[in-house]
């Protein structure tokens, strides 16, 4: 295309494009356009375009644009669809200095790119976006493995290098997620084949071993698209539970392809640049390309521009906005390059404007989906935001949340109105039934157990095999399946499923880091740990009636009592006759007393009211005392207590004794690497009974056993073992799937739904049930026995009452003669506190005021006696008319109770 008129200023433009493919199709047309609009409104500049087919060569594409700059000396180079030919293109043009304009970019961003080609334009971006976009449609649907696709297109050099930049995108974004590449499968260049049909169908053979079945396609030629998903959907890789998702570089062909074609490609998830149709620049273009292009490939069926159209026709508009900018000066390729890279305006393919040689905005993606002989729009992919429904950012909707996924109603590959999403797994068929290992040997049956070795058709039995039933029906899915016995290690049955020998293993597997880097553990299903099994021996003797009192408590109780004795003797032996007689009588009447309150049969009467509210306080006290004794002691005759041989493990590595552990676990390297055993006292036994006649025969001193291993032998047990609460924890015990498999985290839902809705503990009670004598006692070596902070305040109580009730009574004395004194005479404090005691002890009257001149009367009453002589008030009288010496020692004593 040139210029109409010889004496317009012409600049050359060269479009280097493969001819004859659709896409270069579009792209000839839409710059034939914008040349043809641009050199009408302009009278004294005009553009000519010329055009050379690259073939898809990156060495054709560089002699293309060698021959151009040579022979019709172009300004400006546009075109180049990939990467692979755009680098070649771009050495050409930095060394001619022609401005070039790529309609692509590489997959990683080169930080010194603007350096080594100052005269590349790219009029695109990185596919770090794309592929985040990407990475956010496999999380969401929880897909852990995917398979890489490309086309192998390279040619040497540094185009060699891109394909594995882009996968080397997807990989990082991948794994920001927690999802990894099974597998590339690399498909040799399509001009390469002569038989491309059995190329394709070996090539699709590699992936029947993998169980992944989450295809990401990244490049291909259109043909090699075409016959891609032809033998795909023959090959039965387009089945329900598969995911095709698809880059915007093969989504392009979409617009392009026959229905034929497209309706292969049904279920197909597609990244596609987005770009706005409603402007009137975009109706104005469209009306004249499908005019153009219906008129010029009348072969085509599809006349509608593509996102390569739209950026052929940009380019055009870019070099026209920078000759306009530089009309009336001489052009230089380096101001023409300066002003194509300051481009600044909305173009038909979206944003235009440079920053560091490539589009400086990020683009906004849509996700496309194939039905039927078309395909429909789904969601918006908003940079920096995520899935949305629209150009707007709904932050208010979820706040950016990309795990949520798309919102539009996806249609799978071979959808038959299916309303689960694909799991993204080779799912178990009839055809291909789910291989499950199970232990062959266990130590403990109950968990597993296969009932004849010899014959492997017979189904094994346990509480895991009835547990993987049980969840397997509330999976919501049928998933046929079919034991297979192994008789090794545990952690051969977990390398087998690493390998594919086994699809699943269910068993009594314990969860381990080691083991969780090879397979995929379901939710535990019962808790692990180390615990430690020893023997015991009854705690019963001769001296258990001692042991319901700790010995502060029987000291407590003894002083209390001898205190209380102490009381009631000092209130009552003055005044009451039963407490009368010697010193031995006297205390062994009191003690008498108060040992018999203790049981409430005591006989002798108290007069004194001070003793009585001792007494009542007391018996309160000896309530609580002798029922607690007696319901601990009865506790202690009637539950079976037992005492154990062994302390702690540091007792039995100081003491070098043996010990014992499952000799399929992974005990015996936990006990020699983490608690420090030596391996020789380490005894492997393979049999739940055998531990008991190793431990009859003293063989060993204890057995290191997991927590749902010892629940079992204790509740068979419980009267000769006991067991230690475990201190080292593991991760439970699991089942084990492939590494990513969706099966797992179904199993896991299932596991959880059935420990919620009690079905799991019902399962245990059937399998684990306590032997008849476990059921009707419990081992209990730790009864707590009763002490003296439980009854502390009952101790002060009576105490605080019985000091209180003897100070009253002494105060009361001292009062009493006082007033029966009525001639206080002076006297020493020593005189006086000997007379008090002999009064409290004899009953003898005290007169505070004694005349020493005067000669004392001897004692009326004996020392013995503790009974009080009375005389009347007219005897006193008389007395004291008949002998007035004596008035100062007369005892006249009236009690007062």
């Amino acid at each position: 295309v040139q210029a109409k008129e010889d004496d317009h200023k012409v600049t050359n433009i060269g479009a280097v494009i493969d001819v004859t493919s659709r896409i270069g199709k579009e792209e000839i047309t839409a710059m034939e356009i914008a040349v043809q609009s641009f050199n009408n409104k302009l009278n004294n500049h005009g553009l000519s375009l010329y055009v050379q087919s690259h073939g898809k060569d990156p060495m054709l594409a560089a002699a293309a644009a060698e021959k151009l700059i040579k022979e019709t000396n172009v300004t400006v180079i546009i075109g180049l669809e990939t990467w692979e030919l755009a680098a070649p293109v771009a050495e050409i043009g930095t060394r001619a200095r022609v401005p070039v304009l790529s309609f692509t970019a590489p997959s990683i961003t080169f930080p010194l790119s603007a350096l080594r080609w100052p005269f590349l334009a790219q009029m695109a971006n990185n596919d770090s976006e794309q592929m985040t976009c990407i990475a956010a449609i496999i999380r969401s649907y929880g897909w852990k493995k995917v398979i890489a696709i490309y086309e192998d297109e390279t040619y040497g050099g540094d185009s060699g290098k891109l394909v594995f930049q882009q996968l080397a995108v997807l990989i990082e974004a991948l794994q920001d997620i927690g999802s990894e590449i099974e597998h590339t499968l690399v498909l040799p260049p399509i001009s390469s084949l002569s038989n491309t049909k059995k190329v394709m169908q070996e090539e699709l053979m590699k992936l029947l071993s993998l169980e992944s079945r989450v295809f990401v396609v990244l490049k291909a030629s259109s043909v090699m698209t075409i016959h891609l998903f032809e033998e795909a959907k023959n090959m039965g890789f387009m089945g329900r539970d598969s995911a095709w998702i698809i880059t915007d570089k093969i989504t392009t062909y979409l617009d392009s392809f026959n229905t034929s074609i497209i309706s292969s490609m049904a279920g197909v998830l597609g990244i596609k640049t987005y770009y706005t149709e409603n402007s009137s620049e975009y109706e104005s273009f469209y009306g004249q390309f499908k005019q153009v292009f219906r008129k010029k490939y009348e072969d085509e069926d599809n006349f509608e521009p593509g996102i390569y159209a739209l950026k052929a026709y940009d380019a055009i508009q870019i070099i026209t906005e920078a000759i306009e900018g530089m009309i009336n000066t001489n052009i230089s390729s380096k101001q023409l390059s300066e002003k194509i890279l300051s481009s600044n305006f909305t173009g038909l393919s979206g944003e235009i404007q440079f920053e560091r040689g490539m589009l400086s905005q990020n683009p906004t993606l849509r996700i496309v989906n194939v039905v039927g002989k078309k395909y429909k729009e789904l969601d918006f992919w908003l940079p920096s935001f995520g899935f949305s429904r629209s150009l707007v950012n709904e932050e208010t909707e979820h706040d950016g949340n990309t795990a949520q996924g798309l919102y539009g109603q996806v249609t799978w590959p071979d959808d038959l109105n299916q309303v689960r999403n694909p799991k993204g797994w080779a799912m178990p068929t009839n055809a291909r039934s789910l291989i499950i290992g199970v232990p062959g040997r266990t130590s403990f049956e109950k968990f597993v157990k296969v009932k004849n070795e010899s014959n492997q058709n017979e189904e094994p039995e346990g509480y895991c095999i009835d547990l993987f039933k049980m969840a397997r029906e509330v999976l919501g899915y049928d998933l046929p399946y079919k034991f297979a016995p192994h008789f090794s290690t545990y952690d051969d049955l977990v390398r087998c499923v690493h390998n594919k020998t086994f699809d699943a293993v269910v068993g009594d597997i314990t969860i381990l880091a080691n083991r969780a880097e090879l397979v995929e553990f379901t939710q535990p299903y019962a808790e692990s740990g180390l615990s430690m099994i020893v023997p015991v021996k009854s705690e019963e003797s001769a001296w258990m009636f001692m042991k319901p009192f700790t010995w502060e408590m029987w000291m407590a109780t003894a002083a209390m009592l001898i205190y209380t004795m102490f009381i009631v003797w000092f209130l009552e032996h003055r005044s009451n006759p039963e407490f009368e007689g010697t010193w031995k009588t006297q205390i062994g009447t009191a003690m008498w007393f108060t040992c018999s309150s203790l049981f409430f049969a005591h006989r002798e009467n108290v007069q004194n009211n001070f003793t009585r509210v001792v007494v009542i306080v007391w018996l309160f006290v000896s309530l609580i005392l002798t029922s607690s004794y007696t319901d601990s002691l009865s506790s202690m005759l009637t539950v079976n207590k037992l005492k154990v041989n062994v302390t702690d493990i540091e007792f039995l590595k100081r003491n070098n004794l043996k010990v014992s552990c499952d000799g399929d676990s992974f005990v015996r390297n936990y006990l020699v690497d983490v608690l420090q055993f030596k391996s020789e006292n380490i005894k492997t036994i393979n049999s739940q009974d055998s531990y008991i006649g190793e431990f009859e025969k003293k063989h060993i001193a204890a057995a290191f056993l997991e927590l749902p291993y010892e629940k079992v032998f204790i509740n068979n047990y419980c009267k000769k073992f006991s067991a230690t609460t475990p201190t080292y924890r593991f991760g439970g015990l699991g089942f084990i799937f492939h590494k990513g498999s969706p099966i797992a985290m179904d199993f896991s839902k299932a596991i959880l739904t059935l420990s919620e809705n009690g079905a799991l503990k019902e399962l245990e009670e059937k399998w684990f049930a306590p032997s008849l004598e476990c059921s009707t006692g419990v081992t209990d070596n730790r009864t707590e026995r009763l002490r003296l902070h439980s009854f502390w305040g009952l101790y002060i109580i009576s105490g605080a009452t019985s000091t209180i009730c003897f100070f009253l009574f002494i105060i009361k004395i001292i009062k009493d003669q006082y007033r029966s004194n009525t001639s206080p005479r002076n006297n020493s404090i020593w005189s006086k506190a000997i007379r008090l005691a002999r009064f409290i002890y004899q009953g003898q009257q005290i007169n505070f005021a004694i005349d020493q001149t005067r000669p004392q009367l001897p004692e009326i009453i004996g020392r013995g006696s503790s009974r009080w002589k009375y005389s009347s008030p007219d005897a006193a009288e008389n007395h004291e008319a008949a002998s007035p010496e004596a008035a100062d020692v007369e005892m006249l004593y009236i009690p007062g109770g």
